[in-house]
C-alpha cells in the first residue's frame, strides 16, 4: 500500500515535475519505506512506497515496461498476483520482480483496461501509455483505495489524498454547495464525485477512467452488483465467481454454509504478504470471525491489537471484556491499548489532518491512536470493517423490511438522514444554501435503478456503493495510512458482497441483523460474542463533548478563518455551544461536533 500522484498536460507544455514532488512529499506517511518519480513530456507520476510484496527494490515505482512503453503508479494489492503472473508468463510474459505492481503492468499490457475484472483485491493505478500518450486511472471495486482528481483547461492532476493535491498547489478551494448539503444531511456521506471542495473530485468505485492527451475523458464502470436473487436453480459452489446449477433451491443452511466458505476465502486471501499479517480485534463478531479463521488456517501467535478508552457521560469506553475472550480462546499474542484522556485531545487534531476529506464518525480518533500504536508492530491488518452494511447489521435496516419498493426512499431518509432539507435552513448562512433537495434527489435516484428486488436490498446496495465508500472505508484507510499501515477488509472482498447481495434479505435481518453471519460462527467463536448486543467504536469524550474537547470546538467555530467563511448562522453555534450534549442527529450523532469538525478540517488543511 501506498500513495500515488501525477499530471497530464493538455497545453502542449511538459509535465509539472516540481508540483509533482511536492504532492508526493505531501504522502510521505502512506509510504515511509522508499519514493520515486518518473516524467515524460506531458506526463509525470510520482509516488511513496510501503513495503509489503516484493521488499527489494525491484518493487519500487514509478514501475516501467520500457518493451510497451508503459509506466505505472499503484496503491493497493492485488491478492490474486501470484495466480495471475503464472497466466502472464504461460502467455509469454517475463518478469524481473515478485511484486503485485509488475502483475498489474504485465496484466494491463496482455488484457487493456478490462485487466480490472481479473484482479482480487484493493487497488487504485495510473497507468501512461507512452506511444498514444493515453493516460488510464482505475479504481476497486468497494473503492477501498482512494484516488482523488483536479483539473482545468490546462492539466489533469491525482493523488491517494485530498492534502495531497492542496501540497501541489492550484486548486480552487471554495465550498460546494451541493456537497455541503450532502454532509449536513447525509449523515456526512459525499458521494463521489463530489468533494467539500469544488475544485476536487474522486473516482468513482469500480471505474476505469481513460484521459486522452487533448483532455477527453471516458470512464468505464466495471462492476455492479444486481442485489436480486439468483435465477431458480443457481447457487454459488465452489468457485464463487461461477454460478453453478444445484438440484434445488438454497435454503438457511446452504447460504449459512455459503457465507461461511466465501469469507473463509476472503480471509486466507488477504494473508499474502512478505511481512506478518495482524488484526485489529475489537470483540465484536466481525473481528472474532477473522481471528477464528485465521486460526483454523493454522496461524499461531497471531498478533491482535485492542483498544479502548475512558468512560464519559455514563458511556463505557472499551470492549476489552469480549476482545480478551476472543483473544484467549485462539491464544494471539494480544495488545490492549487503553488511551489515557491525556492523549486523545492531540490525537485528535493529528487525526483530523490526516482526513482527506471532513468524517464525523469519533471512530476517526480511535482508528488513528489504534493505528499508532499497530505500526510498532506490524505493516499489515484486517479489520472487520463492511460486515454491518454488507450483511444488513445496522438498526436502520430492520424498519425497512416490509417498506413497499416504491417507498424506500422516503423509509431510508427517515431513519439514516441527520436532518430534513428545511433545517439547513437555521444551520447554514443563505449563500451555502441550495434551493432543492439534492441529497434526497440523490437517494431517490439511486434507489429508484434497476435490479434490487425490495427496499432493503435497494438500501443495502446504496449503503455498499456509496455509505459504505465515503464514510467506514475511507475512514479505515486514511487512519491507518496516517502510521504506513495497510489494513485489508476480507467482508469486502467482492466475491463475498456479490454472493451477500443475491442473499434473502430475511437472512440478513434474522437474530436482530447479521443473522447469516451469526449462523455462519455459530461453533467457530464463543456464543458470547455472538449474541452480544451490537457495539461501536466508542469514544465517550467526543460523544459527550466537555472540557477541553468543547473549548477545542468553540475556538475552530469562533476563529478568525470560521467567520470569514461565515458557514453557519452565529446564533445556531451559540445555541449548540451553550447546550452540546443536548442535540443530537438522527442517529444520535452530537451535532456540534459535526459543525465544529468541518471546521477543523478545513483549517487543518489551510483552507
Amino acid at each position: 500500500m501506498c500513495g500515488l500522484s501525477g499530471e497530464i498536460r493538455f497545453d502542449g507544455h511538459a509535465a509539472d515535475v516540481a508540483a509533482v514532488q511536492r504532492m508526493t512529499a505531501a504522502m510521505l506517511d502512506r509510504g515511509p519505506d522508499g519514493t520515486g518519480l518518473w516524467s515524460l513530456g506531458p506526463v509525470a507520476l510520482g509516488h511513496r512506497r510501503l513495503k509489503i510484496i516484493d521488499l527489494s527494490e525491484r518493487g519500487s515505482q514509478p514501475m516501467t515496461d520500457p518493451e510497451a512503453g508503459l509506466a505505472g503508479v499503484f496503491n493497493g494489492c492485488l491478492y490474486n498476483y501470484r495466480e495471475l503472473r503464472e497466466v502472464l508468463i504461460a502467455e509469454g510474459h517475463r518478469f524481473f520482480s515478485t511484486s503485485d505492481t509488475e502483475v498489474l503492468l504485465k496484466a494491463y499490457r496482455h488484457w487493456g483496461p478490462r485487466c480490472v475484472e481479473r484482479f482480487k483485491g484493493m487497488f487504485a493505478f495510473a497507468i501512461a501509455e507512452r506511444d498514444t500518450g493515453r493516460v488510464v486511472l482505475g479504481r476497486d471495486r468497494l473503492g477501498i483505495k482512494p484516488l482523488y482528481i483536479t483539473r482545468d483547461a490546462s492539466r489533469l492532476r491525482f493523488a491517494s489524498t485530498l492534502p495531497a493535491l492542496l501540497a501541489g498547489g492550484g486548486v480552487r478551494t471554495d465550498i460546494d454547495r451541493v456537497a455541503l448539503h450532502h454532509y449536513m444531511t447525509f449523515h456526512s456521506v459525499v458521494p463521489s464525485p463530489r468533494t467539500i471542495l469544488t475544485g476536487v473530485e474522486k473516482l468513482p468505485p469500480a471505474t476505469v477512467r481513460t484521459i486522452e492527451p487533448d483532455g477527453a475523458i471516458s470512464d468505464d464502470r466495471y462492476w455492479n452488483p444486481p442485489f436480486t436473487r439468483p435465477a431458480e436453480g443457481a447457487v454459488r459452489q465452489g468457485q464463487l465467481d461461477v454460478l453453478q446449477t444445484a438440484a434445488g433451491p438454497m435454503d438457511a443452511g446452504d447460504w449459512r454454509d455459503a457465507v461461511l466458505d466465501a469469507l473463509r476465502v476472503a480471509v486466507r486471501r488477504r494473508t499474502v504478504a512478505d511481512v506478518p499479517v495482524g488484526v485489529l480485534l475489537s470483540g465484536g463478531l466481525d473481528s472474532s470471525m477473522i481471528v477464528a479463521l485465521l486460526a483454523q488456517e493454522g496461524q499461531h501467535g497471531l498478533a491482535t491489537f485492542s483498544v479502548g478508552f475512558h468512560a464519559a457521560g455514563g458511556e463505557s469506553g472499551d470492549e476489552f471484556a469480549y476482545s480478551d475472550l476472543v483473544a484467549q480462546r485462539f491464544g494471539t499474542d494480544h495488545h490492549k491499548i487503553m488511551v489515557d484522556d491525556a492523549r486523545l485531545l492531540p490525537a485528535l487534531g493529528r487525526a483530523v489532518a490526516a482526513m482527506s476529506e471532513p468524517m464525523v464518525s469519533h471512530d476517526c480518533v480511535a482508528f488513528h491512536l489504534l493505528s499508532q500504536e499497530v505500526s510498532r508492530h506490524v505493516k499489515v491488518v484486517q479489520s472487520g470493517q463492511g460486515a454491518d452494511e454488507v450483511f444488513a447489521g445496522y438498526d436502520w435496516y430492520p424498519p425497512l423490511a416490509d417498506v413497499p419498493r416504491a417507498g424506500a426512499a422516503e423509509a431510508y431518509a427517515k431513519v439514516f438522514f441527520d436532518r430534513p432539507h428545511e433545517d439547513l435552513a437555521e444551520i447554514l448562512e443563505p449563500e451555502y444554501l441550495v434551493g432543492e433537495d439534492v441529497s434526497g434527489a440523490f437517494v431517490r435516484a439511486h434507489l429508484a435503478e434497476p435490479g434490487a428486488d425490495t427496499a432493503l436490498d435497494a438500501v443495502l446496495r446504496l449503503d455498499t456503493e456509496v455509505m459504505l465508500v465515503d464514510d467506514p472505508v475511507k475512514r479505515v484507510d486514511n487512519m491507518t495510512m496516517a502510521f504506513g499501515l495497510e489494513a485489508r477488509t476480507p467482508f469486502l472482498d467482492h466475491e463475498l458482497v456479490e454472493l451477500a447481495a443475491m442473499c434473502p434479505p430475511e437472512l440478513k435481518l434474522a437474530e436482530g441483523g447479521k443473522g447469516v453471519l451469526k449462523a455462519a460462527a455459530r461453533g467457530l467463536v464463543p456464543d458470547e460474542v455472538i449474541d452480544r448486543p451490537k457495539g461501536y467504536f466508542p469514544v465517550p469524550a467526543i460523544r459527550h463533548i466537555h472540557g477541553p474537547f468543547l473549548e477545542m470546538v468553540r475556538e475552530a467555530l469562533n476563529a478568525p478563518a470560521a467567520r470569514s467563511r461565515g458557514l453557519f448562522r452565529p446564533a445556531m453555534v451559540e445555541k449548540l455551544l451553550a447546550a452540546p450534549d443536548d442535540h443530537r442527529t438522527t442517529l444520535g450523532a452530537n451535532a456540534l461536533w459535526q459543525l465544529g469538525l468541518l471546521e477543523l478540517w478545513l483549517q487543518a488543511q489551510g483552507v
